[in-house]
Order: C-alpha cells, then structure tokens, then sequence
C-alpha cells in the first residue's frame, strides 16, 4: 500500500521556517509604522480640520472638499499638467533604457562596457536641485544655449516661456534617469544563454535578428513589470523638480497637483483641502495601477505576470 503524505500543518512549517520569518519582522515592523500607521490621517480630508481640536474631534464635513477641489477652476490645468508631463514622460522615457541597455550588451569589452555605465550612470546620483540649477544656467537668456543659437539669429526664454517647460522637465529626466533605469535590463541580458546567441551565430542571424528573437524576449518580462509599475504612478509627479523650474510667468504649464498641495496645505495651511487632493490623486493611481495590470493579463492570455 502507498503511503499518505500528508502536508505538515501551518503551525509546523512556521516552525520549520521561523528563523526566515524573523528576517521579514524588521521589514513588516517599519512597514506598519511608515505606511500603515500614516493612513489615519485620511480623515482629515473628510473633516474641517483643526489643530487644536485633533483629527478625532474635528468636525465632518463628508466629501465637501472633493468637491470644492473637483469644482475649482484650477482642475481641469492641473489634472490636465500632470497627466502630460506622466504621460509624455512614460513614452518618451520608456524605451531608451532598453535600447540603452541593448546597446551596452553589445559592447564586447569588459573596459569599455564599465567605463560607459560608469559614466551613464553617475547623473543619477547628482540631486534634482542641482539639476535643476544646471537647466537655469544652461538653458536662461544668458546662458550657453541662448548664445550658441543667437549665431543663427534665435532667441529664446526656455525658463520662462511655458511651451519649454515640459520638454526641459521630462528630458532632463530621462538624460538623468536611463542609465539607473537600464540596470535591470542591463542584468537580464546578461544571464541571457550564450548557447542561443551562438546557434543565432551559426545560422547566420545578423545584429538586428539577435536582438529581435533573442534580447527582446529575454526582456519582455521586465518590461512588463516596470510599464505597471511606470503607469501605476503617472498621478504621482514628484513636487520638488516642478516646484523648482516654476516662474511667475510658466505657471500655467508646472502647476501640478504635488505642487498644489504643498501650496495649499504646507504654506497656506489648509490641511483638509490638500489631503482630499492628496487622496484623490492616490485614488487615481490605485485605479490606473489596476487597469493596467488588467490590460496586461489580458494581453498575455489570462496567465497574469
């Protein structure tokens, strides 16, 4: 007779296990603190806020702010600033990582291949003020640009004039981000079997057909995961570098809803009205990260990622 094997009870194999489930303890713990703890503060937004009373014992107010904001004037340019520098920033930012990371694979020196990542990757680490700071001294009336194109009798005001800033935003972005960006596909292609490349080889495949039916399909899983991850946070356009590139006179194209919230709630001090902007704009994230990932199970024939 063939024996039973039974599967050992929950109890047992968190025994069997506990010591790999210590290690996961420090991460829930700072987890719950720093993400779970936080999300109290929701109720600000369906509250008028005061300091002085606490969040418990101010008043409710339901959805009035949402509403309010929905309502503003200012809606429809901010959702419509955002979505286009996410959007735009998506497309354009997509791709060159990967043709990036292709190109560097098919780099056959060690050296050479170490010294350009050394140098595609520093921009990385340099911070968005700084950033920020070169484009005000590259790109102002004064500055290089001006001076190299006023050779052929143009003039323009990058900084100040709206229609420049989504494009200084979003390609100082990818310039700064694709080589950061390309590890991963860097790292794919790297584990990739050489024994596929080199029966490519002997058939006569050429450069453009290894790449096709070869690196492409390596990488397509990675693709996958960072264009959810990507179209997950298309609502979520860090303040900071918005904030910074802002003039009096470019406003209509770089306010965005970070940069609004922290105008309305940290300087202005309306904390009720930022958080319910806030959440709305979380909301919208968590409804296009759902989508997407949908969309793309779908596309891969129900067999999900």
């Amino acid at each position: 007779m063939k024996k039973i094997v039974t599967e050992p009870s929950l109890w047992v194999r968190i025994k069997r296990q506990k010591l790999l489930l210590l290690l996961l303890v420090p991460g829930l713990l700072l987890t719950f603190i720093f993400k779970y703890i936080p999300m109290y503060g929701v109720l600000i937004a369906f509250k008028d806020y005061n300091p002085l009373l606490g969040i418990l014992k101010s008043p409710w107010v339901g959805f009035q702010e949402f509403q309010q904001f929905l309502s503003s004037p200012n809606f429809r340019l901010l959702l419509s600033n955002t979505l286009k520098l996410s959007v735009y920033g998506l497309l354009l930012g997509f791709f060159p990582p990967i043709i990036l990371a292709i190109m560097l694979n098919q780099l056959m020196s060690d050296k050479v291949k170490k010294r350009v990542q050394l140098i595609l990757y520093a921009p990385n680490f340099i911070s968005v003020i700084v950033i920020v700071g070169m484009l005000f001294l590259f790109f102002s009336v004064e500055g290089p640009v001006n001076s190299l194109l006023s050779v052929f009798g143009i003039k323009a005001s990058f900084m100040t004039d709206p229609k420049f800033f989504r494009p200084l935003y979003i390609f100082s972005g990818i310039w700064q981000g694709m080589g950061w960006a390309s590890t991963l596909y860097t790292a794919t292609l790297v584990n990739v079997d050489t024994s596929l490349i080199e029966a490519a080889q002997l058939d006569g495949a050429n450069i453009f057909q290894r790449i096709r039916h070869i690196d492409l399909p390596a990488l397509k899983p990675i693709m996958v995961i960072q264009f959810i991850l990507a179209a997950g946070s298309i609502m979520n356009v860090g303040y900071e570098k918005a904030f910074l590139m802002q003039t009096s006179l470019n406003l209509t194209a770089s306010e965005i809803i970070s940069t609004y919230v922290y105008k309305v709630g940290l300087v202005s001090g309306d904390y009720s009205y930022s958080t319910a902007v806030g959440l709305f704009n979380s909301i919208i994230n968590m409804i296009l990260l759902l989508s997407v990932n949908k969309i793309v199970e779908r596309m891969n024939n129900g067999e999900g990622l």
